[in-house]
């Protein structure tokens, strides 16, 4: 079984490599590392790309997060279906590690909120993907702070997947859904870790706001 768990979690980095951020940045002559917070994420392709680059972004680390953990549920799901959830999660968090830390590009990406977006949408549960989408656009429409949107909805994911985790399909076995847990516990504290700096720059009042522009943050 520990070789299932392996399995997932280098497919999820593989997957996780595909740098859009970087490569839509390349496309536009512009090393997206270079300019404004540095990371590789949808945010700042946002800010130093603009809207249609950003989309693109998002879309393209959402969807190689999506796409591993659907395959997962797929192959798993009629053949270890206790299982299922938990490798999903495992091959998600590899997701995020390829992406936060690409091998070939010096370990510098993004911070994996789009990649998360993706497994949550994997779980096929509306009630999760309605309040976490409540739980990301409400926290930037009242302060426009992608940062605290971000953390937000990270933490709200936690919670629903205590709350329901147990109950999504295929069902986990109890064993599986305490180290699924263990996992999503993984994928949130590493997303607060990312946003370290930003945490910081929201306790002091000088965070970056949603169509400001700073060539470089701090």
């Amino acid at each position: 079984m520990i070789g299932h768990r392996i399995l997932c979690l280098i497919l999820g980095y593989v997957f996780g490599l595909f740098q859009t951020g970087y490569f839509v940045g390349k496309m536009m002559r512009t090393d997206i590392r270079t300019k404004g917070s540095g990371n590789s994420g949808t945010t700042n392709a946002l800010r130093v790309l603009g809207p249609k680059a950003g989309a693109l972004v998002f879309l393209g680390d959402f969807g190689k997060a999506f796409l591993l953990c659907m395959l997962i549920r797929l192959y798993y799901g009629s053949r270890m279906p206790e299982t299922a959830l938990m490798l999903m999660l495992y091959g998600g968090f590899g997701v995020i590690l390829g992406h936060n830390y690409p091998f070939y590009l010096g370990f510098r990406g993004g911070k994996g909120i789009a990649a998360t977006a993706g497994i949550l949408c994997s779980f096929l549960d509306i009630r999760i993907f309605l309040l976490c989408i409540l739980a990301f656009v409400l926290p930037i429409a009242v302060t426009r702070y992608v940062s605290l949107g971000s953390l937000v909805v990270e933490a709200v994911l936690f919670i629903l997947w205590l709350l329901w985790g147990r109950s999504l399909t295929p069902p986990p076995s109890p064993a599986c859904y305490a180290e699924a847990t263990a996992v999503m516990a993984c994928i949130v504290a590493l997303a607060y870790w990312r946003h370290r700096a930003n945490i910081g720059r929201l306790l002091h009042g000088n965070e970056n706001k949603l169509g400001a522009r700073r060539e470089k943050e701090a």
